[in-house]
């Protein structure tokens, strides 16, 4: 668990790297394989000090002023802490070799979808696993069992309202489990063509610098009525790179669906069931209006509908989303190994529960991770407005992230690092109808 400088948090932050797994599996291997290898040292010390003590108590007079006993002692407790340091190892490796089952298990499913021969080696290097030890199948399950178990803590423990509201707020879990929604998986592209939209540029502006820091990011949503915000980096080599922010639900009022706003509940119902909507076709179109072309790096920050959104650009959009951030998002995509998600969940967040937890096996690069905690611990009639959902809320928990030592947290620093380097900063603010 990550310490804090200043402030401690209302809820308690995790950072992992995900559903079940805690760390990377590879840096879990390398930590089990240093482990082992400082046991072997202590084996070696262990060896040398049998040697001296066997010596010296063959020639004590060469020797007086050591203690073989002393000597002795010490040999046998370094035979103690490589015992220990071995079984650390053992331990390690076991648990990495887990994590890896959970990962292939996720993975063998997935590939089945896209591609059967990348499926069948995910399949049979966890059927060798799995041979290998029959431990690490326990252990498997296991994780994923109690990530299971509290993926929805705090999601209950609602202002009780006599005992309508806590099934209401846990009505969205049983949603994304049931229908399986909550996880979009590669092969199934949205459908559809979405309803028509006018885009406008509404603001433009050339910002001293880029984000600093996950609070500053989020809050660099576009203002106003605005949904969207495009942000061109030229670099010091002059190539270009771009970020853009995307709202959530701006309009929540049933009644209202459909209408000239497109960031709506129709919108929500439709990216959610894998049908392109109003607010995507709106997100192309804005990215179009300020010079992405096909192949441009383009990074995405989320809130909420955003986030659905920001899934569908990194899986099947024409642009290169190496860097993904979302607050709340109803859904979790599927990444390669080559993009990095940084997810921000409340476990109390009704609309954050749609995404069914995200996923047992994570997803995106070893430097992905979600960070959650339950947004308010305090019931109360606030529940009633899910403010824990909303984006201000989000950026308290992205401000603990900041202040988090926990090294996937810190090596954010780089990619802040990365947009500070531009030499120029050009933003654009986008807003969106549709139109008859």
């Amino acid at each position: 668990m990550p310490a804090f400088r200043g402030v401690p948090p209302s809820g308690e932050l995790r950072v992992d790297h995900g559903g079940a797994i805690a760390v990377d599996t590879a840096q879990l291997r390398e930590i089990g394989r240093r482990i082992a290898q400082a046991a072997g040292l202590y084996r070696t010390a262990r060896e040398s000090l049998g040697r001296a003590s066997v010596l010296i108590s063959a020639e004590p007079a060469a020797c007086p002023q050591i203690d073989v006993g002393a000597l002795r002692r010490s040999r046998d407790r370094l035979g103690e802490l490589g015992d220990e340091l071995e079984n650390a190892a053992t331990g390690t490796l076991v648990m990495a070799d887990a994590y890896e089952v959970v990962e292939l298990r996720a993975r063998a499913k997935a590939l089945a979808l896209t591609d059967e021969a990348a499926a069948a080696a995910a399949q049979a290097r966890l059927e060798r696993l799995l041979r290998e030890d029959e431990r690490v199948g326990t252990m498997a399950d296991r994780l994923v069992a109690g990530w299971e178990e509290r993926r929805f803590d705090g999601l209950g423990d609602q202002y009780d309202l006599a005992g309508v509201l806590p099934p209401l707020f846990l009505s969205g879990a049983l949603i994304g489990l049931g229908t399986g929604l909550g996880k979009v998986l590669p092969g199934r592209p949205l459908q559809g063509a979405g309803d028509p939209v006018r885009v406008t540029a509404v603001a433009t502006s050339t910002p001293s610098h880029g984000p600093k820091s996950l609070s500053g990011a989020l809050g660099r949503m576009p203002s106003g009525r605005a949904q969207v915000a495009v942000e061109k980096y030229t670099m010091p080599g002059g190539e270009s790179r771009y970020v853009a922010y995307v709202k959530g639900t701006q309009e929540s009022a049933p009644w209202r669906a459909g209408g000239a706003e497109p960031w709506d509940m129709k919108s929500n119902t439709e990216l959610y069931q894998g049908r392109r909507s109003a607010s995507y076709r709106a997100t192309l179109d804005a990215l179009a209006a300020a010079g992405v072309r096909a192949g441009d790096r383009v990074d995405v920050v989320a809130h909420s509908q955003g986030g659905m959104i920001a899934a569908r650009l990194a899986m099947e959009g024409d642009v290169d989303v190496a860097m993904q951030i979302t607050a709340g998002s109803p859904q979790e995509p599927t990444l390669t190994d080559d993009q990095t998600l940084i997810q921000l969940r409340h476990s109390d967040d009704v609309v954050s529960a749609l995404a069914a937890g995200g996923s047992a096996e994570g997803t995106g690069s070893p430097f992905s991770f979600t960070a959650s905690r339950v947004g308010d611990p305090h019931d109360g009639f606030q529940d009633l407005t899910l403010g824990t959902h909303g984006l201000e809320s989000y950026r308290e928990t992205a401000a603990l992230v900041d202040a988090s030592d926990d090294p996937r947290a810190e090596a954010l620093d780089g990619y802040w690092a990365e947009l500070a380097d531009a030499v120029r900063v050009e933003r654009t603010e986008f807003r969106a109808e549709r139109t008859p």
